[in-house]
Parts: structure tokens; C-alpha cells; sequence
């Protein structure tokens, strides 16, 4: 059995390729799994750390603001995109793949189409509620679509086969208990408050989450761990916190610039206050866990924002928009909800309606339609 995988350019795209993969080498040890991306791109290393082949073509993104710079690069990206169909033609051709499967990234444009073109079986997995323009794009040549979250299905084209499936999530997110997971983090019986804006931060968040910090320090009745984001990140915010006079503590609040433990922080939060990426779309209901979400604005087709409404619709999370976003509205929003016992039981509740936990044997069932098994 040979499956090519395609998909890259961001974690979000990555992770759940990986996921996949190690789902069918679970199930068929012998399966020979090849990967495609971009040269230069996140999933050279990621890939290849993963114990994955992996090959590449030279492939690059539209701009979609109109400007004479970018009219240029639009010239050089569709030469591109001609030159790497060639390219993932000989891939192909080389591989021999029974199966394409793609998660999104420009790379799965020439890649699944010419697989497509060439009578491989292509199926494709999106894992925001906003589908990506490349998988819209090729909906059409897909036998499925698998989707993380039913809000994408109507954004797909008509007559495009939906599977709704979840995303592929490390086990670790739903192994751990709330009650151990507190111990062992060493927090007391206060509501906590998880915040992170990404393993690269978010500075608007940040600054929020300061004031906050400053506004609890008076009565001290929710404890909080901060995940500020590597480097430059981690240095203003301390810096910030230093010109408003707040100390953390380990005890009251925890500062970290990077949570290397978050399904154990997860597990242990009341309240989790974030962005809104694939993954945390559907960490959060794994994990039952209510939430305050601040949608990225700068990432394509502001699509964080459709992953906190599917949420937010369903009752398991509160949205804040960027634009609106200061200390006192994030301050007034987590006391509200973490010292309301009734409104945190509700959130967790619509939280876990919305899980799919099991999403890896959910996306094999339509993998192995398609797969000749032995």
C-alpha cells in the first residue's frame, strides 16, 4: 500500500497530515507513506522528524491584494504552479501512490491535481470550519472531503462529499484527568485560567492579558498560567508586567514563554482563553473545556474567526474580536464566567457535544474505501 501525503506551510496543515499518517502505519505497519511540501517550508523539518519522507516542489501562494508588486508575484507563483505539476508528475509517476491525501497548504494544488488527473484517488481533510481556498479548489477532484467541524459543509461546493470527522488529536488530550493534572501542576482549588496566544505569541492578547493580571492581583480570586509566545514576545510581556507591578509568582500566576505540557494545563484550567486555530477548535471540546476566544485577524480569509463561532454558536466558548479587544472587557469576561459555576458547567457541557474523540478511526474508515486491504 502507498499513500502521498500533501500538505504544509503551517502546523495547522502539518500535524494533522502526520496524524493521518501515523493512523494507517498503525493499522498497516508496512504501508509506505511519501510526503510532499515546499522547499524551504515548515514540513522539511517536521516531516522528516517524524520519520516521513519526504519530497519536494518549488510552489508559491497568490497574493489576493491587488498591487503592482503583487500582480508580479502572481506572475511568478502561476509559473510555478505550471512548473510544479511537472515536477509532482514525476513524484507521482515514481511513487505509484494507490491513494493522494491532502490537508491544505497552496502545495496540495499541483500536487493532488495532477494525481487526480493521472487516476489516483484523492481525498482531502480540512481541519478549520473555513475551508481553505485550495481545498475548495479541489473539492472538485476529490472523492471526500473530510471536514474537522459540520460549520465547514456549507462553505464547500454543492455536490462535494462531506465526512465529518474531527481532527486527528495527540491521545495525550484526553488521557489526563482534571483533579491529577491540578496536582501535579501544583495550582489550589481557585478557578484557573489557561492563557496562550500560540507558540509564537500574540502581542494585542498579551497586552490584555497583563491588565487582566493587574486587575486580579486585589482580591486574587482566579490563579492564571500564561503561555506568552517565544522571544520577543516573552521579553515585552515582561517587561510589561514589570511597569504594571505585577510579580508572578508560580502560585497566583504563572509565566511561561512557551507551554511545552498543554495537555496537562489544559486538563487542569477552568477557563481557557486563546486563539482560535484548527487544532485548539477541537482541543477544547476533547477536553470539555469553556472558553474566551480572540480570533487572529491577520490569517487567510480570517478563518479563526469562523473556528470561534462554531464554538461560540454552540454555547462552549465566548468570542471577542481583536478590534475589540482591551484589558477591561477580557477582565470583565473571565471573572464573569470562571467564578460562575453554572455557567462554567454549561459551557463544558456544550463544550463536550461538540468533541469528536474519535476522529482517527473516523478519517480510516474513508481512507481504507479507497485502499485495496489485504
Amino acid at each position: 500500500m502507498r499513500i502521498l501525503m500533501a500538505g504544509g506551510g503551517t502546523a495547522g496543515h502539518i500535524n494533522p497530515a502526520l496524524a493521518i499518517a501515523d493512523t494507517i502505519k498503525a493499522k498497516h505497519p508496512d504501508a509506505e507513506i511519501l510526503f510532499v511540501g515546499v522547499k524551504g517550508k515548515m514540513e522539511t523539518t517536521l516531516v522528516p522528524a517524524a520519520g516521513y519522507p519526504l519530497k519536494t516542489v518549488t510552489v508559491q501562494g497568490f497574493q489576493r491584494r491587488l498591487s503592482l508588486k503583487n500582480i508580479g508575484r502572481n506572475v511568478a507563483a502561476a509559473y510555478r504552479a505550471v512548473t510544479a505539476g511537472f515536477e509532482a508528475a514525476r513524484i507521482i509517476k515514481d511513487f505509484s501512490p494507490d491513494l493522494a491525501i491532502g490537508t491544505g497548504g497552496y502545495v496540495c494544488g499541483p500536487v493532488l491535481q495532477k494525481a487526480a488527473r493521472m487516476g489516483v484517488p484523492v481525498l482531502l481533510h480540512e481541519s478549520n470550519a473555513l475551508p481553505g481556498v485550495t481545498v475548495k479548489m479541489l473539492a472538485k477532484y476529490a472523492k471526500a472531503v473530510m471536514i474537522a467541524d459540520d460549520a465547514a459543509r456549507k462553505h464547500l461546493p454543492e455536490g462535494t462529499r462531506v465526512v465529518v470527522t474531527g481532527n486527528p488529536l495527540r491521545r495525550d488530550f484526553t488521557a489526563m484527568d482534571q483533579k491529577t493534572a491540578r496536582q501535579e501542576l501544583g495550582v489550589d482549588d481557585r478557578p484557573l485560567v489557561l492563557c496562550f496566544g500560540g507558540s509564537l505569541g500574540a502581542r494585542h492578547l498579551n497586552e490584555a492579558i497583563a491588565g487582566v493580571l493587574k486587575r486580579n492581583q486585589k482580591d486574587q480570586n482566579l490563579q492564571f498560567i500564561v503561555g506568552t509566545g517565544r522571544g520577543e514576545n516573552y521579553q515585552k510581556m515582561q517587561a510589561l508586567l514589570a511597569e504594571l507591578g505585577v510579580k508572578p509568582d508560580g502560585v497566583h500566576v504563572q509565566v511561561r514563554e512557551y507551554i511545552d505540557d498543554m495537555p496537562r494545563c489544559m486538563a487542569a484550567a477552568d477557563l481557557v482563553v486563546s486563539r482560535c486555530g484548527a487544532m485548539t477548535l477541537s482541543e477544547l471540546p476533547a477536553m470539555r473545556k469553556p472558553s474566551v476566544l480572540v480570533p487572529s485577524p491577520y490569517v487567510a480569509e480570517n478563518h479563526q474567526f469562523y473556528n470561534a463561532m462554531a464554538l461560540a454558536d454552540r454555547g462552549a466558548a465566548l468570542c471577542i474580536e481583536e478590534k475589540d479587544l482591551t484589558d477591561a472587557r477580557l477582565w470583565d469576561t473571565i471573572e464573569k464566567t470562571a467564578l460562575s459555576p453554572d455557567t462554567l458547567k454549561s459551557m463544558s457541557e456544550a463544550a463536550g457535544n461538540a468533541a469528536v474523540l474519535d476522529a482517527h478511526d473516523r478519517i480510516y474508515a474513508v481512507v481504507k474505501e479507497f485502499i485495496d486491504i489485504k
